[in-house]
């Protein structure tokens, strides 16, 4: 395969190094809490409850520009069923050398994956909706502190997750309560 600097040297005139790739990170103070996620979609006149029908225009959207970038450039959109199946760099490294031409874009992937995000909730006590951050329940089971009870919604405390509380508790005991006794109320 010839590289892109020996096909296009007579057009070359200097060339510049720099990354290949670029990530940025960050968030969005207003509505990256549930309490800013629900004051904007209030905003915008539209129900708490209505937030996941809210999101899918943006998820078509994005779906739609990788439908037609993939038809632009003659790809096909591999969807990656199993998480760690393969890596991805390797994979793409394959289908550059099987190519003639390795410039512009390689591939698509498309992924399910689970990222934090709003939940509606409705307090009983209050009467009140919010939304509620990425699921605790989820966290803790992430971690292996809790398991699920078949099909239901019911969950347990594993070993570790007995060690943590018990731990957490101890933990308040021994300091934080006694460093609040000293603090005055306002």
């Amino acid at each position: 395969m010839v590289s892109l600097i020996e096909r296009h040297n007579s057009q070359i005139h200097g060339m510049l190094s720099c990354f290949d790739r670029i990530v940025i990170s960050g968030t969005l103070p207003g509505i990256c809490h549930g309490d800013g996620m629900a004051d904007h979609l209030r905003s915008l006149g539209i129900r708490l409850f209505d937030y996941p029908r809210f999101t899918e225009p943006l998820r078509d959207e994005l779906r739609r520009n990788a439908e037609q970038l993939a038809q632009e450039n003659g790809l096909e959109i591999e969807f990656i069923r199993t998480k760690g199946a393969f890596r991805k760099e390797t994979r793409i490294q394959d289908i550059i050398a099987k190519r003639d031409e390795g410039d512009g874009l390689v591939h698509i992937f498309s992924a399910m994956e689970a990222c934090p995000s709003f939940e509606p909730w409705h307090d009983k006590l209050t009467g009140h909706n919010y939304l509620t951050g990425f699921s605790l329940a989820k966290r803790l089971h992430l971690h292996g502190l809790i398991k699920k009870i078949g099909h239901t919604n019911k969950y347990y405390l594993t070993t570790m997750g007995k060690r943590a509380a018990i731990t957490a508790l101890k933990l308040i005991q021994i300091v934080v309560i006694p460093s609040m006794a000293g603090m005055t109320t306002a």
